[in-house]
């Protein structure tokens, strides 16, 4: 590939976001000759990169040993996949932190007008609404606070 003659800002400017601001330039300042030419060289050299890879994972995969960085490529996918997994538990790690904070966040917040209450309170200080977990009378699920009837049982709940 050739050297970008805009350096850093060939990539940053590059694509949708330099195309589009293209057009408020000069189209006959050499500034905007340069940064049109080398936009469209950069585009076509990602062209040729994608083709050329395509190129490669066919040729490879109609005959895998005949390439001497077979055994080096499956190294690679096997880091890839190792990489995956990492990548997997620590999103599944991040969404049971947020659960958590949300649920600790949800400790003493009032169903009714959504103030956050000092813990240990038991009606709400901003309206007066009736704080802590609410269960069925009937068989004991968690229900949601102003439920008239639960959904399990069809039991009547107290007001």
């Amino acid at each position: 590939m050739a050297d970008n003659p805009l350096g850093g800002l060939g990539g940053l400017l590059g694509g949708n976001l330099g195309k589009a601001l293209s057009g408020f330039m000069p189209q006959d300042a050499p500034e905007t000759k340069l940064f049109k030419a080398t936009t469209e060289l950069g585009d076509l050299q990602k062209q040729e990169a994608e083709i050329l890879a395509e190129i490669g994972r066919q040729a490879f995969a109609q005959n895998p040993g005949a390439w001497p960085q077979a055994d080096k490529l499956r190294l690679i996918q096997s880091n890839i996949a190792a990489a995956q997994g990492t990548l997997d538990e620590a999103k599944r790690v991040q969404q049971e932190a947020d659960a958590a904070k949300a649920a600790d966040d949800a400790v003493g917040r009032c169903p009714s007008c959504g103030h956050k209450n000092s813990e240990g309170v038991k009606f709400c200080q901003e309206c007066g609404g009736k704080l802590g977990a609410v269960f069925c009378t009937g068989c004991g699920v968690a229900l949601a606070p102003g439920t008239r009837f639960c959904g399990e049982c069809g039991a009547a709940q107290d007001a």
